[in-house]
């Protein structure tokens, strides 16, 4: 890897590891849709100029039909479920939890019709990334926290269904387009949210909330969705989208640091558990004919791959 690649390797190692810290500090003065609303609408106000210089409105206009839906999922839902459960789980737990993903993909992938074919490797990452959830809810997650847990649990279903809409439905879909117009209809549904509930705050918020949704929106949002598309340019998106491993590691070091999160054994157990399952759910299966053209397929498949991730994760954060 080269050094500028190294380097936007580590800022979105970061981008996508710290949104739980932020989510978590904001909720303490923020109502779950008073912060979506503020951060979707700065991450629109941000990137939605760029998609229309580059003229990536219209196409994904045109496909409005997937694009309610993926915003819904990726956005609407799990933006708001985040925040509500944050307010009682630690940020770095609800981090681990959500590198779950993959493993919900392959639950999805088999409800749209489009099952993988998985390999002994496969069902060994899906036992081990069961496990490491089972590590994570018994021991890192308290009796009166699962219904915030079962929320989270929406959250990874929905990131995992995103991606999925993005590929079957919005092929080849500029994703600065699909991103900037999902931002703002996420704004758009929860300004009349916000206005009927009375869910603006009393004061002004303090500076750290106030930073938190500015960092969430334009670093975490917007900002994470550029530097991965510099990445994926730099260093091919197999490699690009090896990040996500990094995340949850972020995830627990920031609520350890910042927030003076504990690290348990059992957090620790569960993030290494889930880690290795959502390694060993993604592993490829090898090509038993020793095709020449393997390396070049792989990297076309992949590379299909690669903006659905990328989607979804710029605004996980994974829209987080």
């Amino acid at each position: 890897m080269t050094r500028r690649g190294f380097i936007l390797f580590v800022l979105l190692g970061i981008g996508w590891g710290i949104p739980y810290l932020l989510i978590k500090i904001a909720v303490r003065q923020l109502d779950p849709a008073m912060l979506v609303f503020v951060r979707m609408g700065l991450a629109a106000a941000v990137l939605l100029p760029v998609a229309a210089v580059r003229g990536n409105l219209a196409p994904v206009l045109r496909q409005w039909r997937p694009l309610l839906a993926f915003t819904v999922v990726e956005m609407v839902v799990p933006q708001f479920l985040l925040g509500s459960a944050e307010e009682r789980l630690p940020s770095s737990t609800t981090g681990l939890l959500i590198a779950a993903v993959p493993l919900a993909g392959v639950g999805v992938a088999f409800l749209l019709g489009r099952p993988e074919r998985l390999g002994p490797r496969n069902w060994l990452g899906i036992a081990l990334g069961m496990a490491g959830v089972a590590a994570l809810v018994g021991f890192a997650v308290s009796g009166s926290d699962l219904g915030a847990f079962g929320e989270v649990l929406v959250v990874v279903v929905g990131y995992a269904l995103g991606p999925a809409i993005l590929a079957k439905w919005m092929p080849g879909l500029p994703g600065t387009g699909v991103m900037a117009i999902g931002f703002a209809l996420t704004a758009a549904v929860y300004a009349p949210v916000v206005a009927t509930t009375h869910s603006w705050p009393s004061a002004w918020p303090s500076t750290s909330v106030t930073l938190s949704v500015v960092l969430l929106a334009v670093v975490c949002s917007a900002g994470a969705f550029t530097v991965m598309a510099a990445l994926v340019a730099e260093v091919g998106p197999v490699r690009a989208t090896t990040v996500t491993y990094v995340n949850p590691a972020v995830a627990l070091i920031a609520g350890a640091v910042v927030l003076g999160e504990p690290v348990t054994t059992w957090s620790v157990v569960g993030f290494a558990l889930i880690l290795a399952g959502c390694y060993f759910v993604t592993a490829r299966r090898p090509d038993r004919r020793g095709s020449a053209a393997r390396p070049e397929r792989e990297e076309q498949e992949a590379k299909r791959e690669a903006e659905p991730r990328v989607a979804a994760a710029s605004g996980r954060e994974p829209v987080t």
